[in-house]
């Protein structure tokens, strides 16, 4: 057999062990150069405007490089260490160490660079594809072609060639480092198997649980008012990361050979053969991987959480648009509005008008308001707050003693909760006027052009709406002091009505807006984050899924005599199989419940500073992440069941 043979053999024979990280390459280069196709597509520019579409695009070309980088080294580290008997046997036939290198580097550039010809044809292929996807997405009006860039060409050929030269790197030193004896013992060393649990295991272990806790116990409390200066603020996010970190590493560590010992040592060391193979194996094996499942859990929850505060965000577009505009269109120039009405009229959409009156006053809202943040600047003695009449809203009827109040942001209300009942004082120019507060509406009945964005809306009696009105103070007044809201009778024709009011060109400063393009603007810069955060999360989670599986592969060779002697006692197939699904529901089930329950404590603390729902956005991302990852669960039990089939 000559070395071409030999390489052509090995290669086939690679291709068939690895055809994981094959796939995994090829979707690497596919995602990159379509991302980098897009940062040079001349339709990128209908994004430029909003939101800086490119530039956006070159960030996360940039957080690819890094994940697909970290990914292929460490691949590449787990295969070179798999094959270290087979370099020993290539030494002790007579081959030189540069010999051997030059073998591995002429199988791996066959095999990488092939790879990366196929990611560069199908990533070309669906560039078209994504980028109707991301103008879906952001609502941007725009025509996507299928458009070859050169540059990007370049680009993904000089990043995936450096990469390459890195992993030659790699495999050169540890080829010159090792001798003949070490490489046979590679395999051997590189799982570090505990024998018992120490009583330092044990504290390791219960250590890794109360800070995991504390973490959470602090996420839960960030902005309930424990927290009431920015310092403290910061360093309470501070203290949560470093202590759900540590504790993640040390739960691996420790906690989970802790925990299984307790139920080992609950059922006296009497094991069923699932027990055997899934809760030992484990409990022996996760401490020397703790490292490595603390990253993959870590930026797991990272992703779920972006992801999930995004699709929040980009999920209440529409509500949060009802509460700015408080309807479907607004005005506060009358000739305005008329010419808008004027042209529904013709186009034969019906509609609803609405008037009314909104003034500002200053409020005295001491004793029904606090602050959970010092550094605010706001003064509940003197507010100001945009006050209306109750014969303006259906269904609301106060006394002249009594106000309520509505349409408070829940981001102000975290920071600035509002009592259920007390007194406060509406002041005009020169009189002030007590009344008794009855509670928060959640209903916005004014935009927030009168609001600042958030703040709520005080609904008096009409008498006490005409003091105020006689008696204002013309300096914090709005330019215009009338709202006029307009609602269609047909949902249907919504868009239909917003490029009508688009094509006004309305050139004045009264202030005039459109719940749909509120919507969609908001879509616009929250849906390109959605869409690199979720190619980005999509990345990292095929490549840790793959990275678990290398390792699981690695594994069931380790364990494939084990299996020999379990046949040979008498144990069928079937019995080895249910043990090692129970396994595999552990090795990818722990990281995959850590990081769903990091994911869920992190967008639980601070939801409502990106959106109006929570629970229907978070679920769907954290289904979908759930049910992609144990693609790789399902992908190790077919090979271990490849392995014990081999195995007698």
């Amino acid at each position: 057999m000559n070395i071409n043979q030999l390489i052509l053999r090995n290669l086939k024979k690679n291709l068939k062990n690895y055809y994981l990280y094959v796939f995994a390459l090829i979707f690497s280069v596919t995602l990159y150069f379509a991302f980098v196709t897009l940062q040079y597509d001349p339709a990128m520019d209908s994004t430029k405007g909003s939101v800086k579409g490119a530039a956006a695009i070159k960030a996360a070309s940039v957080l690819l490089i890094a994940i697909v980088s970290i990914f292929l080294l460490y691949a590449n580290t787990i295969f070179i260490k798999r094959r270290s008997k087979e370099i020993g046997l290539f030494q002790l036939i007579g081959m030189t160490k540069n010999r051997i290198f030059r073998i591995l580097s002429a199988e791996n550039f066959i095999l990488y660079f092939i790879s990366v010809i196929i990611g560069i044809f199908i990533g070309f292929s669906i560039s078209k594809l994504i980028i109707m996807i991301l103008f879906k997405i952001t609502k941007v009006q725009a025509i996507a072609t299928l458009h070859f860039s050169s540059q990007a060409l370049i680009q993904t050929l000089i990043v995936f060639g450096v990469i390459y030269l890195l992993i030659m790197l790699m495999n050169f030193l540890f080829i010159k480092k090792q001798s003949i004896l070490a490489l046979f013992r590679v395999l051997s060393s590189t799982e570090g198997k505990m024998k018992k649990i120490s009583v330092w295991g044990m504290i390791i272990g219960i250590s890794g649980l109360i800070l995991i806790s504390v973490g959470y116990y602090v996420s839960s409390r960030l902005f309930s008012g424990d927290f009431v200066t920015i310092s403290a603020l910061f360093t309470a996010m501070i203290v949560i990361l470093a202590s759900v970190i540590i504790g993640t590493y040390l739960f691996y560590k420790g906690s989970i050979s802790f925990i299984f010992h307790l139920i080992r040592k609950k059922k006296d060391g009497y094991l069923s053969i699932n027990e055997v193979l899934s809760l030992s194996s484990i409990m022996f094996r996760m401490k020397s991987n703790a490292l490595l499942l603390t990253i993959i859990t870590t930026v797991s929850a990272l992703a779920i959480g972006l992801l999930s505060l995004s699709y929040i965000s980009y999920y209440s577009a529409d509500k949060m648009a009802k509460t700015w505009v408080a309807g479907d269109f607004f005005f506060t120039n009358p000739q305005e509005s008329e010419t808008f009405e004027k042209a529904l009229a013709d186009n034969k959409i019906t509609y609803s008008e609405k008037k009314m009156e909104v003034i500002q006053v200053n409020a005295n809202l001491k004793q029904i308001m606090d602050s959970n943040l010092k550094e605010m600047k706001v003064d509940p003695n003197n507010m100001q707050t945009a006050v209306i009449s109750d014969k303006s809203i259906s269904g609301i009827q106060v006394s002249p003693q009594e106000t309520v109040f509505s349409g408070y942001n829940d981001l102000l209300q975290k920071f600035m909760p509002f009592k259920d009942s007390g007194q406060i004082e509406l002041k005009g120019h020169k009189e002030v006027i007590p009344l008794h507060y009855l509670g928060l509406r959640k209903e916005s009945v004014v935009p927030s052009y009168f609001t600042g964005g958030g703040s709520p809306v005080a609904i008096v009696d009409d008498s006490v709406f005409t003091r105020l009105k006689n008696d204002l103070d013309p300096t914090i007044q709005k330019k215009s002091s009338l709202f006029i809201g307009i609602n269609l009778k047909d949902e249907a024709k919504l868009e239909k009505a917003n490029e009508i009011f688009k094509q006004m060109n309305f050139t004045s400063e009264d202030s005039h807006d459109s719940r749909l393009e509120t919507s969609n603007f908001q879509k616009r810069n929250m849906g390109l984050v959605m869409f690199i955060v979720g190619f980005l999360g999509l990345t990292f989670l095929i490549t840790s899924g793959c990275i678990l599986y290398f390792k699981q592969m690695g594994e069931s060779e380790e364990e494939k005599p084990s299996y020999t002697i379990l046949r040979k006692l008498g144990f069928t197939e079937n019995d080895l199989r249910k043990g090692i699904q129970f396994k595999q529901l552990f090795n990818f089930g722990i990281p995959l419940a850590v990081g769903l329950c990091h994911g869920y404590f992190a967008v639980k603390s601070g939801w409502f500073l990106f959106g109006t729902e929570l629970w229907t956005p978070m679920i769907i991302v954290m289904l979908l992440y759930a049910a992609l990852y144990s693609i790789f669960g399902i992908l190790s039990v077919l090979y271990y069941k490849k392995v014990i089939k081999e195995a007698l």
